[in-house]
């Protein structure tokens, strides 16, 4: 007993000695949302990249309520970076809505997919307009998330009233399926629909709610952080609709030094096969160009310095503010 002991012992210390690198590796935390989303699974897979490609870090992955979550945490010192919308991180930056007199840097490092905001809802429960809402037991998105503040602020603008009913992605669609909930707003996968909706839709057959011509224009006059989109082919059975967009990001904290943003974007940046295993909807997809035409803050210095050096063109509004 005692060999075997001294025989375990002997082998982690061996192990101590022999990996001295692997003890001094920065450990980064990665914020993202809720397990049972599509997003959850892209950045899993974004932190194999980082732990495969990125030298001398171990990244791992923490579920959490999405953008507002993942700001506040980032702020704490919780997590080193993470999901963000484009529409809230510049509230956050700006000190605005969500954030008023609390302004928060949280640079930006890429921008890896538009978000359509999809009203999915039961067939079966009699709501063909976002008026047929009102008083409706209904999530707007998880708590703490980007799609959470932005629905409750659309249906606010068009003067729409839902009763809300607060939930995880999995305690939501357990309730849509169940009947307890006509519905509830979700990020679709790219211009497809959600795996959560895609879930429902298998034994409950479900319909995603337009924006009417009206409403389009109301939001596009009053709303300037979000996009009005049409989406032609959300997955089978849905008729095209209108809705409201912003894309999704991964943004750091400001700690966080520039040798590392620079890798880890590069990483993202070179990466062909990984992140579109994850996500589908970005196969193909040329993430440098999303990131100049959908980010709304200024990149990190990390990001910044590898996007200048692959002769991309950074509109003044993304520049790091030292530069």
């Amino acid at each position: 007993m005692k060999r075997t002991i001294f025989a375990v012992a002997l082998a982690a210390l061996s192990l101590a000695l022999a990996s001295p690198a692997s003890a001094q590796n920065k450990r980064l935390l990665i914020g993202s949302t809720s397990a049972s989303s599509s997003q959850y699974g892209y950045f899993v897979a974004l932190g194999q990249l980082i732990n495969d490609k990125v030298p001398g870090v171990t990244s791992s992955v923490a579920e959490t309520g999405a953008t507002l979550d993942n700001l506040r945490r980032m702020q704490r010192g919780q997590v080193d970076l993470g999901l963000v919308t484009t529409n809230v991180v510049q509230h956050a930056w700006e000190g605005t809505q969500e954030f008023d007199g609390h302004a928060q840097e949280a640079p930006i490092l890429f921008v890896y997919s538009p978000a359509p905001q999809n009203v999915v809802i039961r067939k079966d429960a009699e709501v063909s307009t976002l008026e047929d809402l009102a008083g409706k037991r209904f999530n707007p998105g998880i708590r703490g998330s980007a799609t959470e503040a932005t629905a409750e602020a659309v249906f606010k603008t068009l003067g729409i009233e839902p009763d809300y009913v607060r939930g995880s992605t999995t305690d939501v669609v357990d309730q849509v399926k169940d009947n307890r909930l006509v519905g509830y707003v979700k990020s679709g996968a790219g211009e497809k629909l959600d795996a959560s909706s895609l879930d429902i839709n298998t034994f409950t057959p479900i319909t995603v709610v337009s924006l009417s011509d009206e409403q389009a224009e109301t939001l596009k006059q009053k709303m300037k952080d979000i996009s009005v989109v049409d989406i032609e082919k959300a997955g089978e059975g849905i008729a095209p609709y209108k809705t409201w967009s912003f894309a999704l990001a991964v943004s750091a904290s400001p700690d966080m030094d520039e040798e590392t943003a620079y890798q880890i974007t590069k990483a993202a940046m070179e990466d062909k096969t990984v992140q579109a295993n994850a996500l589908a909807s970005l196969k193909g997809v040329d993430l440098a160009k999303l990131t100049m035409q959908y980010a709304t803050v200024p990149l990190h210095p990390g990001a910044a310095r590898y996007f200048k050096e692959q002769g991309i063109d950074i509109p003044e509004r993304l520049l790091p503010e030292a530069q």
